[in-house]
């Protein structure tokens, strides 16, 4: 099953993988300007044994004439509605990554989702996010920033289709994470397990430690080999650690 062709549910979740009937659910969250398909290959990696529902956020793909949602809370909302419209129990966990993992943090903050477990994955915890400013405002120091990541192709410099493919929802990502401000002293009651590249250049060890103070809790941290976009090279280690948890 290709991205594709993958199962729509409703505007926002997509299913990569057919999964048993009992299958715990996993909500999986991307990171800014990514969608639903960046989690296709955990997807695939965690089925049958548990279902991964992963959200497409409006203005990239099928949604792309939708605008970007420029405020993390406005989004945390609007997704947690979409998962609670999905018939079956409520998740076991939400798995966001880089800017997916505040969304996540804010959904349960807001009482609308209370699953049992958030990944936060490649993230700074809540009160250290940051984003220089110059990025929202100039289009080339935003695409020199997800180049930095590895979060794209070198022909969005050059590309003016690519460009206008992208960058709208991509700039609308930033401008919520620019205007994130978390709660003093918010905190989740369900545990939190931080997974982190050791060689990540926007996510520094420290920093996504600091998801300790951000849980009232169980709190687990793995480091991995590999930068902001671990993941894909450390996939098998990821599913591992999900199943661990959860099953």
């Amino acid at each position: 099953m290709t991205a594709a062709n993958a199962p729509v549910r409703g505007d926002w979740l997509r299913v990569f993988a057919a999964t048993r009937a009992d299958a715990p659910r996993l909500v999986c969250l991307p990171h800014a300007g990514g969608s639903a398909s960046f989690f296709a290959p955990l997807a695939r990696a965690l089925a049958p044994r548990v279902r991964v529902l992963a959200v497409q956020y409006p203005g990239r793909l099928d949604r792309r004439r939708e605008p970007a949602v420029a405020d993390v809370r406005e989004l945390a909302a609007l997704v947690a509605d979409a998962v609670n419209a999905e018939p079956g129990p409520p998740p076991a966990a939400l798995f966001g990554h880089s800017m997916g993992a505040l969304v996540a943090f804010e959904a349960v903050r807001s009482g609308r989702l209370a699953p049992g477990r958030i990944f936060a994955s490649a993230a700074r915890s809540p009160d250290r996010t940051r984003v220089d400013p110059s990025i929202v405002l100039d289009d080339d120091a935003l695409i020199g920033e997800v180049l930095d990541l590895g979060g794209t192709t070198p022909e969005l410099r050059t590309d003016p289709a690519l460009r206008a493919l992208v960058l709208p929802a991509l700039r609308g990502d930033y401008r919520a994470l620019h205007s994130y401000t978390p709660e003093p002293g918010a905190r989740v009651d369900c545990p939190v397990t931080v997974l982190t590249g050791d060689r990540d250049p926007l996510v520094p060890v420290r920093d996504a430690l600091g998801w300790r103070d951000s849980t009232t809790g169980a709190f687990d941290f793995t480091v991995l080999q590999g930068d902001h976009f671990y993941l894909t090279p450390r996939l098998t280690d990821v599913a591992d650690a999900v199943r661990a948890a959860l099953l």
